[in-house]
């Protein structure tokens, strides 16, 4: 592995610290402290803002707006849409004797931020030491309710040192936000309304006219001054303080996108900040406390070692755990997981095929209801996908590379033209989904419809090759993205051939089990037996590049590519797409994530040691990885194959490719995928349990410096406690019914009241 840590924070079991401030760090902190409750997040920046380097984010989910690109050939999208900044909540702003504080410019001393992962807050604390001498405690929290996920709290505690008098304290709202990458503000002057210690706006975005309630409870004095601009509203009070008395201001704050607009959402959004006139900042503290708390209870996995190295994981998997959960919890079906969740507005806020492959699995076994509404989101874009395979001169349904609304929104033809895994990877989610649920009415309601446009787009996509005379798929680009434009990609191949006998085979159940639903749908889609068995000839006939020793060529010529040594690139060239230019990437046979490899996981009870062996020896050595998928698949597959020391190396990365920056880029927002793909490195890696089977299976293999490792799953009701050590592994159902499950290649009945205990091997 070419990559290095670039260790900045603290190393504590529950919380990420960060003591003393590093303005050249500044927008890394930002996105590692990053809050997010699902509905909304916020970026770590100062709530003073200030002249230190920073991206200042407010995000609203689903919040977007549309910039058009202008026409060009056919298949290229001609417009994108992107996540926008949305209502500013925190802007404070604090001046003493005429000196306004800004972290860029003023003395500062004792500075200390804390994510608390148990209680889902963010603090900051510092003493401000003024050009007029004086001295001054400040101590910022805030938080985002998990539970009432319009509600979002602010408590800034002044503390005069060695001084009695008045401070200049101002807090407000705005919509005067700028999209960094695009240098303007989307949103249209709102409806602005005020009254003694609050403050309501409402604002429409540009084009796509979605509009959103903001409104703010403030504990100021009555004699604060209201002061309203054409996107702004302020609060303004002299606080007079007494030396050594703590005095704080609150604000608590509702952001209401609910979909509706005009009178409607105004009136929602006052009703919504009346009902939070009931809760105060500390009843709220108390309730955010003991929400984590009940997560942890079950979530959590507990690494017990000795060594920094073995802390510092144990921190890692926590900040993921917890960012996952602040992320998406299944809050609603009309958002996806953003490949930078609500941290950063690199990559706009779009999901990608990375959810349904890299994220899926954690809800799965954590929150399956969760992991409904991701793929209902699917189902409920299926038009858009059938626009998008008709642009691109197919049929059925081709779903986006990148998409807040159902729409592709890629404006690199590439990606947007040339990855089929985003259809094939919703597919194997709906096959995923049933497979650990059982959920098949979830299967004829929804994913039978799924399922038949995703398989017609792959047949009209689809051509036998003038060599092989087998069917593949010409003129692609696989999970790799360092190798554009190739044929017969075998991931693409492998899983477009799984996906039409996965379609074939649900279609005929639905048949047998539902007749009258299958009617209607074959109806509604004029779908035929012919076509069924046209899905499964062409499946039939798929060309795998395997050769005698299970080694599979990534891509057709793929083996003649010339070699670039991946361990010779200096650190100072990542990421890459910053320093070498676009051609000079694709040609040659270094690789920018798992592609062989990706399939190896997805699809592992089909394939043999032999194959995962040789496979994963000849790519490991040639992976960079440019992507936050590639780590944990890496590190799943070498404790497959008993590597268990490049297992925990790759997993130190994959649960800290933010916390200490490995691709140094972190400044952009955090990596959800590889957060997701963590807790697989665990569940999947360390514990290895398989999912694709006919029961679950586990092949426990502890890394040798980790004395202990402790989490649970929850499985078709059932909650299974899993306790591995050194020496042995136990498995314990503390609810549900009784369970068969594999251990190594023997079967057991797990019941309440037994725990079986089975040897390491």
């Amino acid at each position: 592995m070419a990559k290095t840590a670039d260790v900045y924070f603290k190393v504590d079991p529950w919380k990420v610290i960060e003591e003393g401030f590093d303005p050249a760090y500044s927008r890394v902190s930002e996105s590692v402290f990053s809050l997010a409750n699902e509905s909304m997040g916020v970026r770590g920046c100062f709530d003073e803002g200030g002249t230190v380097d920073s991206l200042r984010g407010a995000y609203t989910n689903g919040v977007y707006d549309i910039e058009p690109i202008g026409k060009s050939y056919r298949g290229i999208i001609d417009k994108t849409h992107f996540m926008i900044p949305s209502a500013e909540w925190l802007m404070t702003e604090i001046v003493v004797d005429g000196e306004k504080l800004d972290l860029g410019r003023v003395q500062f001393r004792d500075f200390r931020r804390e994510l608390d992962m148990r209680a889902g807050t963010l603090t900051r604390a510092l003493i401000w030491r003024t050009a007029s001498g004086k001295e001054l405690r400040l101590t910022f929290l805030r938080f985002l309710d998990m539970e009432h996920r319009e509600r979002a709290y602010q408590r800034v505690t002044l503390e005069a040192l060695n001084f009695s008098g008045a401070v200049k304290y101002s807090t407000g709202l705005s919509f005067d936000v700028t999209h960094e990458g695009y240098g303007k503000c989307y949103w249209q002057p709102p409806r602005i309304e005020t009254e003694k210690g609050c403050l309501m706006m409402q604002a429409r975005t540009l084009r796509s006219h979605q509009e959103v309630f903001a409104g703010a409870l403030v504990n100021l004095p009555d004699s604060a001054e209201i002061c309203t601009e054409e996107k702004t509203a302020r609060l303004c009070a002299a606080l007079q303080l007494e030396q050594g008395k703590p005095l704080s201001v609150d604000k608590r704050a509702v952001i209401l996108f609910d979909g509706q607009t005009r009178e409607a959402l105004w009136q929602n959004g006052l009703q919504a900040l009346d009902d939070s006139r009931k809760t105060s900042l500390d009843t709220a503290l108390r309730a955010q406390r003991k929400y984590w708390d009940a997560y942890w209870r079950t979530a959590d996995i507990e690494i017990e070692a000795a060594g920094e190295d073995a802390a510092a994981e144990q921190q890692g998997i926590r900040f993921c755990s917890f960012q996952l959960a602040q992320t998406y919890n299944g809050g609603s079906m009309r958002h996806n997981i953003g490949a930078k969740g609500l941290t950063g507005e690199v990559y706009n806020g779009h999901a990608f095929w990375d959810t349904e492959a890299g994220c899926l699995p954690f809800y799965l076994f954590t929150n399956p209801a969760a992991a409904r509404d991701l793929l209902l989101f699917r189902f409920n874009t299926l038009p858009q996908a059938l626009e998008r395979a008709q642009m691109l001169d197919c049929q059925g349904a081709c779903y986006p590379i990148a998409t807040l609304n159902g729409q592709e929104a890629c404006s690199l033809w590439q990606h947007a033209s040339l990855q089929l895994q985003p259809s094939t990877a919703v597919a194997y989610g709906i096959w995923h989904y049933v497979q650990v649920t059982g959920d098949e009415e979830f299967l004829w309601n929804y994913g039978a419809e799924m399922l038949l446009q995703i398989a017609r787009f792959l047949v009209s996509r689809v051509e036998k090759g003038g060599r092989t005379g087998k069917y593949g798929f010409f003129g692609v680009m696989g999970p790799d993205e360092f190798h554009m434009m190739v044929n017969n990609n075998a991931y693409t191949n492998y899983m477009g051939m799984r996906t039409l006998l996965y379609a074939a085979d649900a279609l005929r159940q639905m048949r047998v089990k539902k007749p009258i639903a299958y009617a209607a749908l074959a109806d509604k889609t004029a779908l035929t037996d012919t076509e069924l068995a046209q899905w499964q000839s062409i499946a039939d006939q798929m060309y795998i590049p395997m050769d005698e020793t299970g080694l599979i060529e990534q891509h057709d010529d793929y083996f003649n590519l010339p070699h670039t040594d991946i361990h010779a690139i200096p650190m100072s060239h990542f990421p890459l797409y910053d320093h070498w230019s676009y051609d000079r990437i694709y040609r040659s046979d270094m690789i920018k994530q798992p592609d062989v490899l990706m399939m190896l996981y997805l699809c592992n009870s089909s394939f043999s040691a032999q194959v995962k062996r040789v496979n994963y020896e000849f790519y490991e050595p040639r992976t960079i990885h440019e992507s936050s998928l590639s780590p944990a698949i890496h590190s799943v597959l070498a404790a497959e194959l008993d590597k268990m020391e490049e297992a925990i190396r790759f997993f130190g990365f994959a649960t800290r490719l933010d916390l200490d920056n490995y691709n140094r880029n972190t400044r952009e927002g955090l990596h959800i995928t590889s957060i997701a793909l963590a807790w697989i490195n665990i569940v999947y890696g360390f514990a290895g349990l398989r999912s694709d089977g006919k029961q679950l299976r586990f092949a426990p293999r502890l890394p040798k410096r980790w004395k202990k490792l402790t989490f649970s799953i929850l499985y078709r009701g059932r909650v299974i406690r899993v306790c591995m050590d050194g020496e042995e592994t136990g498995f314990v159902l503390t609810q549900g019914e009784p369970l068969a499950l594999q251990v190594y290649d023997q079967t057991y009945t797990l019941t309440e009241e037994e725990q079986f205990i089975s040897r390491l091997q």
